[in-house]
């Protein structure tokens, strides 16, 4: 009886390992659970119908490069939620991911994969008309929003590594065809970047995610590279608030890093502590005229660094504010 019991409590075991596996990874191959799980290519096959029986919808496809998928299927299977639970999960995941509560984005959008990929056809259906038909009011945004099922569609092409094809609206309005390995979705002040390996540029690319639009059937799957840095956040921010701007200029502020923090958003610079009184704000912008304004707008003291003919602009500002006065 122990024995029998033991082996039940394995096999239990294995078959969450199993959709553990299934979860994180869009395909397996049989060879590769077996691997995973320490088994045999015959007791995937066995595990894999014991997951179809209690209501996981796991697709195989045939020949060598077949293998192993979890998808949606006709039954909810067995997450602990009933039908209308599981609906006010993935609309709620929906609305979070959206940008509603701050600093759960990027968790709301891989657990909103990991729900609507084996949400059955008449749940997704109810999902995507309950997301239609509301309207919601977050306070003082006003910027681009994202459709929810682009983020997930590029949050499993992420997981999968899979290529993506894609059409891309430029900030002038232009749009291009795009085919990029993708890497990583990074979050900042709720807006969505796709850190993204551009295969017809050959290096790494930021994208804003409100401008993609997917265009499938997406390429093969691909090796993951290198990423481009440790700390992605950093990586994007700085690119986004410096590097992409023709003006740019380095400022000391006369305040903390963290109070200035408060005033300067992450898609607007970068920061540097200098002591518990100063630090270095590194930011760019269209022109100088443009930039002189943003940091005037601080209400901070400070002092330029570079480049020096900022220090132009400021008095052409001065100047011109001095004469509106008399």
């Amino acid at each position: 009886m122990a024995g029998t019991l033991g082996a039940m409590l394995e096999t239990s075991a294995r078959l969450l390992r199993l959709l553990s596996l299934l979860q994180a990874h869009r395909e397996w191959s049989g060879g590769e659970l077996a691997d995973r799980l320490g088994v045999t290519t015959r007791t995937v096959r066995r595990d894999i119908d014991r997951l179809r029986e209690l209501g996981y919808p796991v697709h195989s496809s045939p020949g060598t490069a077949g293998g192993y998928q979890l998808g949606p299927g006709a039954q909810l299977p067995p997450l602990l939620l009933d039908d209308e639970e599981a609906v006010a999960v993935a609309v709620g995941l929906r609305q979070a991911a959206g940008g509603g509560v701050e600093g759960i984005e990027e968790t709301s959008v891989r657990a909103l994969a990991k729900l609507e990929q084996v949400l059955p056809d008449r749940l997704r259906r109810r999902v995507s008309a309950l997301s239609a038909f509301t309207v919601p009011m977050v306070g003082g945004f006003q910027g681009p929003t994202v459709d929810p099922e682009v983020l997930t569609e590029l949050a499993n092409a992420c997981r999968d590594c899979r290529q993506l094809r894609f059409e891309y609206r430029a900030h002038g309005g232009a749009v291009s065809r795009r085919t990029a390995e993708p890497h990583r979705l990074v979050a900042a002040q709720r807006h969505w970047y796709l850190v993204a390996w551009d295969l017809d540029r050959g290096d790494w690319r930021t994208f804003r995610a409100d401008r993609i639009t997917p265009t499938p059937p997406h390429g093969p799957r691909f090796a993951p590279r290198r990423p481009p840095a440790e700390d992605l956040a950093a990586y994007v921010r700085e690119g986004v608030s410096t590097t992409v701007y023709a003006a740019k200029a380095t400022v000391l502020l006369r305040v903390s890093a963290e109070r200035a923090a408060e005033r300067v958003p992450p898609a607007a610079g970068v920061l540097e502590p200098v002591d518990e009184h100063s630090c270095l704000l590194h930011t760019g912008a269209g022109s100088l005229d443009v930039m002189v304004v943003h940091i005037a707008l601080m209400g901070v003291d400070f002092e330029v660094r570079e480049p020096p003919e900022l220090n132009d602009h400021i008095r052409e500002l001065r100047d011109r504010l001095t004469r509106a006065l008399n």
